[in-house]
């Protein structure tokens, strides 16, 4: 632990911006789940039998195995992370002045599509814009959205449609298996491939189970691969659902897209039998996957979230509801109404959590909107969110109730807050990297 002053010099030399702190700085660091999860026994022991061979690793086979079996998917091409998907799926696909819709925007998929040439367009539920709406899949696509969204722009100008399980922006909210079916009949109706971020997509499985109807008595893993057959491909960041510290791939069904993908694969990641993942990764992830959809796994790892997010609840902090499947968000624009959108009170509210206890979160509104192409001015997400990300496996009870009790002392001295001032700010990604002062 460190003191309050050691706190404020840290988050002071870090320009309010908390992925610039360093790690020895951070007590309990809820920044992300992305490569942050505790990896198994049966996961470390994995990584002792890496076949790490250029070409041809017996760990890359084991991967494919495993998500062809859990995932459903045909065709596998790794990479060394989600991004990486995200950059070939987008240069295989999209062509200067496509558009292509999805269930809310995500940071680096909206930016490899616009590097690309295109634009993306918001198609999810006008409810996932209210953090107090109840909605149980609050992920979902709006079906008339994207139909009228088809008629105006037409079907050869849309080369995919990207569908988020769960939604990251919107809170880690699920999308309900009715609406992938649907969004999938209509899209074949059109010719439109659907391409799933399937990133969290166990989590939104564990969802499914629990709140639609029909599917309380199927496992986790039985409803993911449903879930996934609605779709015709997904990009993956393994280091989230798949409990590894890095790793990803993009899975495809259709035999021409897959040997243009691995084609691109050796151009950007390495050849397409590791994609810039060592053999011990692959191995590593295989095991994963296979811990990640058991129903034991996935209950208390979202309950852990749901834990956290109820005594937030209980104790009146404005956060979005229903708490969502890998971290807890809360409300920046209810905790400081005071503060104009455009004084970063997110980024704001993430610095002064840090500086109360050493908890490190993450703003997720504003600044990760960043700044539209033609005017230059900043997006404004009715969104203005602070995220508490659970890493799986890492934190106890005791960890969740001390993050409580500081996002409690925080919010009761609400009104005292001050907004940020911009003054470094990056060309791509800004969240990342920008820096600020306090007004």
């Amino acid at each position: 632990m460190t003191s309050p002053s050691e706190r404020a010099q840290a988050i002071r030399a870090a320009g309010y911006n908390t992925f610039l702190l360093r790690s020895e700085d951070v007590y309990i660091d809820l920044l992300t789940d992305s490569g942050t999860s505790a990896m198994s026994d049966y996961q470390w022991a994995g990584m002792m039998l890496g076949d790490e061979a250029y070409a041809g690793s017996r760990n890359f086979y084991h991967l494919q195995e495993a998500i062809q079996e859990y995932y459903g998917y045909r065709h596998v091409v790794p990479t060394h992370q989600g991004r990486g998907a995200e950059h070939i799926l987008s240069k295989m696909l999209i062509n200067p002045g496509d558009t292509v819709p999805g269930n809310m925007y995500f940071t680096t998929t909206r930016m490899h599509q616009e590097l690309s040439g295109a634009t993306f367009v918001d198609i999810i539920v006008p409810e996932a814009h209210d953090p107090r709406c109840e909605l149980p899949f609050k992920g979902n696509v709006d079906l008339s959205a994207l139909s009228n969204l088809i008629a105006r722009v037409g079907a050869e100008h849309i080369p995919y449609i990207s569908l988020a399980a769960t939604v990251n922006m919107a809170g880690g909210q699920p999308v309900s298996m009715a609406n992938a079916r649907a969004v999938y009949d209509l899209a074949h109706q059109h010719g439109i491939p659907v391409m799933l971020d399937a990133t969290r997509a166990v989590e939104n499985a564990y969802f499914i189970q629990q709140r639609e109807d029909g599917y309380a008595a199927k496992s986790v893993a039985q409803i993911l691969k449903e879930f996934c057959s609605y779709t015709d491909g997904c990009t993956m960041s393994g280091k989230k659902d798949a409990l590894v510290n890095i790793g990803g791939w993009l899975a495809l069904n259709d035999q021409d897209l897959y040997e243009e993908a691995s084609n691109l694969v050796v151009v950007y990641e390495g050849l397409h039998t590791y994609g810039g993942m060592a053999g011990r990764d692959m191995e590593a992830m295989a095991r994963g996957i296979v811990e990640s959809v058991g129903d034991e796994h996935i209950r208390a790892r979202v309950g852990q979230v749901e834990y956290l997010g109820h005594k937030l609840i209980e104790a009146d902090v404005p956060v979005v509801r229903p708490i969502g499947g890998h971290a807890v968000y809360l409300d920046a624009k209810a905790f400081y109404p005071h503060l104009d959108q455009e004084q970063f009170p997110a980024q704001a509210l993430a610095a002064y959590l840090y500086e109360d206890c050493g908890v490190r979160a993450m703003e997720r509104g504003i600044v990760s909107a960043g700044r539209d192409r033609e005017t230059g001015e900043n997006h404004h997400p009715a969104l203005e969110l602070v995220r508490l990300t659970i890493p799986r496996r890492v934190y106890t009870q005791a960890h969740m109730d001390l993050t409580a009790e500081s996002v409690i002392d925080v919010y009761e001295r609400r009104a005292s807050a001050k907004g940020l001032k911009m003054v470094y700010e990056p060309r791509y990604l800004r969240f990342f990297q920008a820096r600020f002062e306090r007004l």
